[in-house]
Order: C-alpha cells, then sequence, then structure tokens
C-alpha cells in the first residue's frame, strides 16, 4: 500500500502527533508499504525520517513560521493546488491526516480533487486550548476549521469515546474509534532503578510523576496541591515554556528535563505514583506509558483517560477542577503500598496487548475501509 501522512506537526518537534506517525510509519515501513510525508519545515530539519527498520522515508517539506508565543510550534500553509501537484507525484492509495487543521486541511481539499481516499486522525483539542490561553473567542472559529478539514475526509477516528462523542456534537461526521499503543518491550516495572529513584527521593518519601510538556494547557500547576504534600516528592520530566514559572511555583520539585527512550522509561519505573492533572488530553499517551511501567494513574474525569484509567482498579479520575479530591486520591494511593502495588499490576495488566503492531494494524484495516468507501462513493457519482 502506498500511504502519504500528512502531519500538523512533526520533527524535529516531538509531541503526540509526531509521535504516533513515527509508530505506525515503523510498523508499515517493515511491513513493505510506501511511505512519504508531508510536514511543515524548520530550520536544519531533515528532508527524510530512519525507520526503525532501516527504510527512510522522504518528508516534503511546507514552508512554515512558529506560532506567536509558541515558538517550538510551526504553522505551515500551502495552496491545495501546491499539495495536489505532491499528491499526484507520490501517487498515494490513501493519505493519513494527522491531527488536521491548516495544513491538514488543505490536503484534504486536495485529495478531494485528487480523487484519493482520505482517514483524518483527530488528536489535538484546539478548541480547549484556546479557551485556555484566554482566547475563547477563539473556540467556534476553531470548531469551524476542524469541521472543514474533518467532513471532507472518508473517514474520521477519534482516539477515545469521550472525543468521538465530542466530535459529533460539533458537526463532525463519519466517525469511528482508533486508539493509541504503546511499547511494551520499553515501558516495563523491570527498568525500575534504586539508584534512580535515590537520586529524586530520600528513602521514606514517595515519588511522584508527570511526564509532558511544560505548557499551558497541561495545567501543571495543579500538582502544586501535592508538592506541599508531607513525604512527597514530585518528578517532573518535559521541557517547555512554563517550566522556569513551574520551577518557581513547586522549588522542591525535581525538573528532570526532556526524556526519551529507556531513559525515560526508568524514570516512569522508579516512580510510586503517576499524575496528569491535563483536561484537555483527546487520548493520554503518558498514562498508557506509565501503566505499562507498572504504576498506578491519576487524572481528571475528562476526555480520553476516562477511557484509560478503570476507577479503583489501575487508578483515580478526580473531577476537573477539584484539586482537593486530586490531593485524597494520590494520599489513598501514596500512603496505603498494597493497594498501589495492586493497582500498579492491574495498569500494566491492562496495557499489555495494546502494542503498536496491533494498533497498526487495526489503523490499515480503516485504510482499507477509507480506500472500499471512496470507490462505492465514486461510482456512485
Amino acid at each position: 500500500m502506498r500511504i502519504l501522512f500528512v502531519s500538523e506537526s512533526f520533527l524535529p518537534h516531538m509531541n503526540g502527533v509526531t509521535g504516533s506517525v513515527l509508530r505506525v510509519a515503523d510498523h508499515f515501513a517493515a511491513t513493505g508499504d510506501d511511505l512519504g510525508v508531508i510536514a511543515p519545515a524548520w530550520p536544519g530539519a531533515e528532508k527524510s525520517v530512519r525507520t526503525s527498520c532501516g527504510r527512510r522515508v522522504r518528508v516534503h517539506r511546507i514552508a512554515s513560521a512558529p506560532m506567536p508565543g509558541y515558538s517550538d510550534v510551526r504553522i505551515a500553509a500551502t495552496s491545495a493546488a501546491k499539495l495536489r501537484r505532491r499528491i499526484d507525484e507520490f501517487a498515494p492509495d490513501v493519505i493519513h491526516l494527522a491531527s488536521p487543521m491548516l495544513l491538514g486541511g488543505r490536503a484534504a481539499v486536495a485529495a478531494q480533487k485528487a480523487g484519493v481516499p482520505t482517514v483524518a486522525v483527530y488528536q489535538t483539542d484546539i478548541p480547549g486550548f484556546t479557551a485556555r490561553y484566554g482566547m475563547p473567542f477563539l473556540e467556534s472559529a476553531s470548531w469551524q476549521l476542524l469541521r472543514d478539514a474533518h467532513n471532507r475526509a472518508t473517514l474520521n477516528l477519534a482516539p477515545s469515546h469521550a472525543t468521538r462523542d465530542q466530535m459529533l456534537q460539533h458537526g463532525i461526521e463519519r466517525v469511528d474509534l482508533w486508539r493509541r499503543g504503546v511499547d511494551t518491550s520499553l515501558f516495563s516495572p523491570a527498568l525500575r532503578s534504586r539508584s534512580l529513584r535515590a537520586a529524586y527521593a530520600r528513602p521514606e518519601e514517595k515519588l511522584v510523576v508527570y511526564v509532558g510538556r511544560l505548557a499551558a494547557e497541561k495545567q501543571v500547576e495543579n500538582l502544586k496541591v501535592l508538592h506541599d504534600m508531607p513525604g512527597v516528592r514530585l518528578l517532573i520530566v518535559g521541557d517547555g515554556p512554563e517550566r522556569a514559572a513551574l520551577q518557581s511555583l513547586m522549588p522542591r520539585a525535581h525538573f528532570a528535563g526532556f526524556r526519551t527512550g529507556t531513559d525515560l522509561a526508568a524514570h516512569l519505573a522508579s516512580a510510586d505514583l503517576f499524575v496528569h492533572p491535563g483536561e484537555h488530553e483527546t487520548f493520554g499517551q503518558t498514562l498508557q506509558e506509565a501503566m505499562a511501567s507498572g504504576l498506578p494513574v491519576i487524572a481528571p474525569r475528562r476526555g480520553g483517560p476516562v477511557d484509560l484509567v478503570a476507577p479503583s482498579r489501575t487508578g483515580w479520575l478526580y473531577t476537573p477542577g477539584m484539586l482537593d479530591e486530586l490531593r485524597d486520591r494520590a494520599s489513598d494511593l501514596l500512603f496505603d503500598d498494597a493497594k498501589r502495588r495492586a493497582f500498579g499490576r492491574a495498569a500494566e495488566e491492562s496495557v499489555r496487548k495494546r502494542t503498536w503492531p496491533v494498533l497498526a494494524e487495526q489503523l490499515r484495516g480503516y485504510y482499507l475501509q477509507a480506500i472500499e468507501q471512496h470507490g462505492r462513493i465514486g461510482a456512485l457519482l
């Protein structure tokens, strides 16, 4: 199969959108599919990416500019006519639109004109971010852009039931469910390290970890209620524009910066509890990685975590904004060793079969469905 990815963000910027494209590209490259990528240009960005099996995939870069006030996010915009030429050159069987907005929206138009089926994967709660960044007046405009992009797609995929419901409520059609995989060969309780743990917490302390961007929409400042708990130490893994402010707010916390691979996996496995306070997660990939590492997890009862966390079994969900409830749920697990370990074992078991190869083959099924559906629609026109 010839698959063209059009990704609203891509390397060198690493986030959930980039990560999921890379993981499915790794799988499809290994199974012999022909791949191409269209993505925003970055200064010095490579024009190809090496997959895990050694094959290189060409990346066609589109001129972009940094988002005002958010310099590590690039906005790429071009005409549908130019994208149509790239589509015609590659001649894909299907186009994968990763978190389509501006670039993806133009690609959806171009794909329609080229007669190529598209699968659009919703990954970023842009409307929620606008409200979080103090721009609620842009929320309706964001939904309009998303509707325009997704309703041109042959098939749309949501990462969770809550997100699917939200998409349908806002007029996005033809929505199915596709979750994310987790690398269970990487994220594992076996990577728990006494020496690493000792670098961040005293023997008598409990270690709470957060992994993710340090940006306003992640609401990391809400972890202050745990930072102030006696006998608790916070480990914050990640980087972003809010880091300095968060370090000032939580001076006792350890800020480990951006980590990847076995280093990241060891940081997760060496903690006692994972907490993600963000209320705009369409899925919650880092929660899933923490669960694979044998940690119970706590998150708001909103969005993707509702599908991932089984309350009173693998972790807890708390009412968004109710930070006293967050603290109480954390205390319940941190100071009951037997319960915490039981929750951690259940968390690991719950994600053990959600591997990337399994999820990538499910995605292939959606590609084939879109191709078949597009053929039927074409026959009717």
